[in-house]
């Protein structure tokens, strides 16, 4: 006589939950395996809800269909996975006694409950929402559900809107600005703190703000929403804290999630120190029997140690698989936390981060870093390379790679990928400069971007060059200091784009022949730079050789310059 089926329930039909019940699936085939979901959709691709917004592609089935082109439906889970999945179903309430769930269904109102032996919350999270009146004015949304992406798309494709807001400057935020404007809305971002793009270090963050302005969409930061203006229920402009009014038709907010603990909580399910559901690398609960996947927990930072909130979904999927896998065979796969990594499109940028920002390093208690900012090409010019400029974070006493951050037109991914892996190994700025990475023409340099961002930070590490950003050169300027800034590139470039910061041309070939031209106190600080500053540091070599000993290089050269340019 055979034993009764494991029964699992699942909690949740977006992305972890359903990951991790086909998972049970696929490990036990007699498993009753039971899928409650709120909403009407299941498994969204939400990540793709604003290309579906700005009209990347028209057919809104591709965001819940199977790469084979199959919707994933209830009858798909049914038929193909035999899961039992329930949509317009609402959990609400967790007995972990008579370990069981209490479900509604939002049609009918009608409650049932159902037993199990294994149960995942999979409740994701919620969009933050500021306390200002007007929020529930219409036109005002998020996008964070299929109906909100509806709902855009709507706005979209009825040319409903020619003016938006988009509250917040995150990913999510310019991703929706591009959409919109994609759609041909002006659009705003408005930020209430002092940069865009909080998870980049503010040298590359003011890059990318001049180039989304390059686009159209205008950038308002260090100011907040006060006040959603309406008339007659509808929105039709938005109040800044400093007074300014900007009328728009629409107002997407994008500042945040939080994570959906209510159920768990109220469950007596422990909640950990940053709000979300705490878990251990098995991705179980504080009740052994209950596993919490996706937005709604907390992970652990690899490289910081520290509990933190990653709300990708990437990693929901990767829970999902690991819960899915330990309903069936407790114990036996292992997520055992995060190096925090993303990538976005922007326009014709893409912007990548891995690790820790040097802000977010020195507040891990990282003391001692070293950060090198690099510029150039990800392949030859001669096969069309593109520009990249990128951040590495390092501990300077043992070298170990904490963080990258990287933008540009150029294949951002590859690079964060690879420097992600680093991180997650705890690799060495050594370990790297000599990378046995792939090479050929159409597919990287024969010193490819990483490599040569790894071997910068080591001249630096081991005191061959000594680096300024553009932000500390910019402060010299502005505050008159005494230095001598020298451009080390062709006059042809000078004449095309030059700073206006003071500077002398001195061309790298002709600096030997002109060293009485530069400052005879060899102790005056003598500052570097050409368009990515390859020369400006082979200019630095030499100085150095002929006694200079205040030398520094302006780490990125005239590309990663954010400021005005005279020309």
């Amino acid at each position: 006589m055979s034993s009764q089926p494991l029964r699992i329930v699942v909690i949740g039909g977006s992305a972890a939950g359903p990951k991790a019940a086909a998972k049970a699936r696929r490990m036990d085939e007699h498993a009753d395996i039971t899928l409650i979901q709120r909403e009407p959709d299941l498994s969204m691709a939400s990540c793709g809800f604003p290309y579906y917004v700005g009209g990347t592609f028209d057919d809104r089935n591709m965001l819940v269909c199977t790469p084979a082109g199959i919707v994933r439906d209830p009858a798909f889970y049914g038929k193909a996975k035999r899961i039992h999945a329930l949509v317009r179903t609402e959990a609400t309430e967790i007995d972990r006694v008579a370990k069981t769930v209490t479900y509604r269904d939002l049609p009918t109102g009608e409650q049932s409950t159902i037993p199990y032996d294994r149960l995942v919350i999979a409740t994701g999270a919620t969009p933050l929402r500021p306390s200002v009146p007007g929020i529930e004015l219409d036109g005002v949304t998020t996008l964070h559900s299929m109906a909100d992406a509806d709902a855009l798309r709507a706005v979209r494709d009825e040319k409903k809107a020619t003016k938006a807001v988009v509250v917040g400057g995150g990913l999510i935020g310019f991703e929706v600005c591009e959409a919109l404007r994609l759609a041909g809305i002006h659009t705003t971002v408005i930020e209430k703190t002092r940069q865009i793009l909080p998870f980049l270090d503010p040298d590359l963050s003011k890059l990318l703000e001049n180039h989304v302005r390059a686009h159209g969409p205008d950038i308002i930061v260090g100011n907040g929403v006060a006040e959603l203006l309406g008339d007659n229920g509808k929105l039709v402009g938005v109040k800044l804290d400093n007074g300014t009014e900007l009328p728009c038709e629409v107002a997407v907010i994008a500042v945040g999630v939080r994570p959906n603990v209510k159920l768990a909580q109220a469950a007596g399910i422990e909640i950990g120190a940053v709000g979300g559901i705490r878990v251990n690398e098995y991705m179980q609960t504080s009740d052994p029997d209950i596993y919490a996947v996706g937005d709604c927990v907390e992970c652990t930072s690899l490289v910081s140690g520290k509990a933190v909130r990653a709300p990708y979904g990437d990693l929901a999927n990767l829970q999902g698989r690991v819960a899915g896998q330990n309903l069936v065979k407790e114990g036996s796969a292992r997520f055992p936390g995060i190096i925090q990594s993303g990538i976005c499109k922007i326009f014709d940028y893409a912007v990548g981060f891995t690790g820790l920002s040097a802000k977010d390093a020195r507040e891990a208690g990282f003391d001692d870093i070293e950060t090198a900012i690099i510029s150039g090409l990800d392949i030859p010019g001669y096969m069309s390379g593109k520009l990249l400029i990128s951040k590495l974070v390092a501990d300077r006493k043992t070298g170990r790679i904490l963080g990258f951050q990287c933008i540009g037109p150029g294949d951002v991914s590859k690079r964060v990928a690879v420097v992600a892996m680093a991180i997650r190994g705890t690799l060495t700025v050594d370990d790297m400069v000599n990378a046995d990475l792939p090479y050929a023409p159409p597919y990287s340099l024969a010193i490819d971007h990483v490599i040569s961002s790894a071997q910068v930070m080591d001249n630096k590490l081991q005191g061959r060059m000594h680096g300024l950003s553009a932000s500390e050169v910019k402060h010299r300027v502005d505050t008159g200091t005494n230095c001598y800034i020298l451009d080390t590139r062709s006059p042809t470039e000078f004449e095309e784009t030059r700073l206006g910061i003071g500077e002398t041309l001195i061309p790298l070939g002709a600096l030997r022949d002109r060293l009485g031209e530069l400052p005879q106190d060899k102790s005056r600080e003598i500052i570097l730079y050409c368009r990515i500053s390859l020369r400006g540091y082979e200019g630095a070599a030499i100085l150095n050789a002929y006694g200079w000993h205040n030398v520094k290089v302006m780490e990125g050269g005239v590309v990663a310059w954010p400021y005005a340019k005279e020309k």
